[in-house]
């Protein structure tokens, strides 16, 4: 076994140590140690949520809401449900950070009210055409420019932060989509079926994505690159790459909403 890798084991057994510790004992230094070992994902979830936002959003003030957030996340964690706590605090930390963007009321009304237009019309156009339309069609039904929809997806590519997850309805202080799934080793035929059900029409949805939306959600949401990375694989611009991933969430959720 090389140095490194023995290094590596012995910092995940001294971090399983500060959960048991913290998690029997509610030991403040394991705590603290608990927090500032998962520290990074704050500033990794606090760098994506930034994407789109005004400039006057300062990213120490993101850091500190979702600072929050982990701290909600080590507090609530269940050991004995076997998930990764990193997987869960992701969602927490980053629910944390959009509930203090709402309360500061950071998004325009105007701009609200052009986000919910195009989703109307991104709905009517997919029903009748059975498939995600292109921009043109969608700035044809609009009636807009084709320079200005971009323009406008660009401008209210801040609301592509708000998760598939809040389909569920839930507010600040209800469950993550984490808290609401069922134990994996009790999991009836039911709720595995409905599980993988789920994982199939999510599926489904990107696949059905024009190429160029399917392959920035890739990219995004699953090779975690950032949309300047992505604006450097396709050959655009940082701006274009978050017209195109905001035109993609708007579809994704019109057909995760009709499904639920």
């Amino acid at each position: 076994m090389s140095e490194a890798t023995r290094g590596h084991k012995a910092s995940e057994e001294h971090v399983q140590a500060m959960w048991v510790d913290f998690k029997s004992t509610a030991s403040e230094r394991a705590r603290e140690g608990l927090i500032l070992h998962y520290s990074p994902l704050v500033k990794f979830v606090a760098g994506r949520v930034g994407v789109g936002l005004p400039r006057s959003v300062e990213q120490s003030d993101l850091i500190s809401y979702g600072i929050f957030g982990l701290i909600d996340a080590i507090d609530k964690f269940d050991l004995e449900r076997g998930f990764k706590f990193e997987t869960y605090a992701i969602n927490r930390v980053k629910g944390a950070i959009l509930d203090e963007l709402r309360a500061l009321d950071w998004v325009p009304r105007s701009v609200r009210a052009r986000a919910r237009e195009i989703e109307r019309s991104l709905q009517e156009l997919e029903h009748k055409l059975q498939r995600t339309p292109s921009e043109e069609e969608l700035s044809a039904k609009m009636e807009m420019p084709l320079s200005q929809l971009q323009d406008t997806l660009g401008e209210i590519s801040s609301l592509g932060l708000v998760a598939l997850d809040e389909l569920l309805g839930r507010d600040s202080d209800s469950s993550s989509v984490g808290d609401v799934l069922p134990d994996p080793r009790g999991l009836s035929p039911e709720a595995a079926f409905q599980v993988e059900e789920t994982k199939r029409v999510v599926a489904d949805s990107i696949n059905r994505l024009p190429d160029r939306e399917r392959l920035v959600v890739t990219l995004y949401y699953y090779e975690g690159l950032t949309l300047a990375e992505i604006g450097e694989v396709l050959g655009v611009t940082e701006s274009r790459v978050c017209q195109i991933h905001t035109k993609a969430v708007m579809s994704l959720r019109n057909r995760m909403a009709v499904t639920n």
